[in-house]
């Protein structure tokens, strides 16, 4: 795909997110992308690249100048990577290791796996997820780029730690069971078994133990204090997002992890209640069931792009 076909889509994508949308830039916009099928395979592209990565979009409103120079910031920071991606080699800035893009596992929008390491250990990587393995003679080490893993250590005759490593800092395994997920700013962990120690990037004299059943979220400076871990934290591994009173706009933002494109929940309904368990691996069915059972409904403008809104 060339070069400005993926620049178009992307200029599309930044100029849909800037908050000031009207119906004829919609119309314009689906213009494109049914005059071309190279025009949606382009969209697609931008769309999994925010969804991994989610560093789009900006709220441009100063200046009309100065919205029109972070706009074209903007396009040129998800163009370097898609054509990082694509075999390019033109780039603006971007460091391919800190989105995972040359990690030795990751895992795509719709896609889940089983890893077991070479000393025995298990890890499941759950969707959008990249890391790295490297164990060598003190330590086996798992770098954690994005997305969110369920580790099982096995014991190890030489005794080497077993790290995850992410942008935040360090979690040191006691002999356990936990899942470590990264979020945009923020670390979370979570224990199935025994302990695991915390240890922030720019602090990492200050250990936070954490026992089964608690969870935290640390960042490069400092932990959270630990609470109860959730029931069904982990029910991702099965295929299943379980929620309990969660606000529908949270569990939108939770749903839209497996599921390719952009999907946005409406203010107006952000706050309505929903409890239950759903199929990850068919979202489709998920939205179809929301509009049955809430006062909501679903309005596609197109395959990638669903709203969640008031009826």
């Amino acid at each position: 795909m060339d070069r400005q076909t993926l620049e178009a889509a992307a200029t599309w994508y930044v100029q849909l997110n800037d908050g000031v949308v009207d119906e004829a830039c919609t119309q314009a916009w689906q213009q494109w992308l049914g005059a071309d099928p190279l025009h949606a395979e382009a969209w697609a592209r931008v769309e999994a690249f925010q969804r991994q990565w989610t560093t789009v979009p900006v709220h441009a409103a100063r200046s009309s100048l100065d919205a029109a120079q972070t706009q074209r910031r903007e396009v040129l920071k998800i163009l370097s990577v898609l054509l990082a991606v694509g075999g390019g080699t033109w780039m603006v800035g971007t460091s391919l290791s800190n989105y995972g893009l040359l990690a030795q596992q990751s895992t795509g929008t719709r896609e889940r796996r089983s890893l077991r390491l070479e000393d025995g250990s298990q890890v499941e990587l759950n969707a959008n997820t990249a890391l790295d393995v490297s164990f060598d003679g003190q330590l086996r080490l798992v770098r954690l780029y994005r997305g969110e893993i369920l580790v099982q250590t096995a014991r190890d005759p030489g005794q080497r730690p077993f790290v995850v490593e992410t942008m935040n800092g360090r979690i040191h395994a006691l002999g356990t069971r936990f899942s470590v997920r990264q979020m945009a700013d923020l670390t979370r962990v979570g224990v199935l078994q025994s302990a695991v120690e915390i240890r922030p990037r720019r602090h990492p004299g200050q250990v936070v133990r954490l026992d089964a059943g608690q969870q935290a979220a640390f960042d490069h400076d400092r932990t959270d204090p630990a609470h109860a871990l959730p029931a069904d934290s982990t029910a991702w591994v099965q295929g299943m997002l379980s929620v309990n009173e969660w606000h529908l706009g949270d569990f939108v933002e939770e749903l839209g992890r497996y599921r390719p494109g952009v999907l946005r929940c409406a203010e107006a309904v952000r706050d309505l209640s929903i409890s239950g368990a759903f199929r990850i691996d068919d979202t489709d069915a998920v939205l179809d069931n929301l509009a049955r059972t809430l006062p909501v409904k679903v309005r596609y403008l197109t395959r990638y792009w669903v709203s969640i809104e008031a009826v």
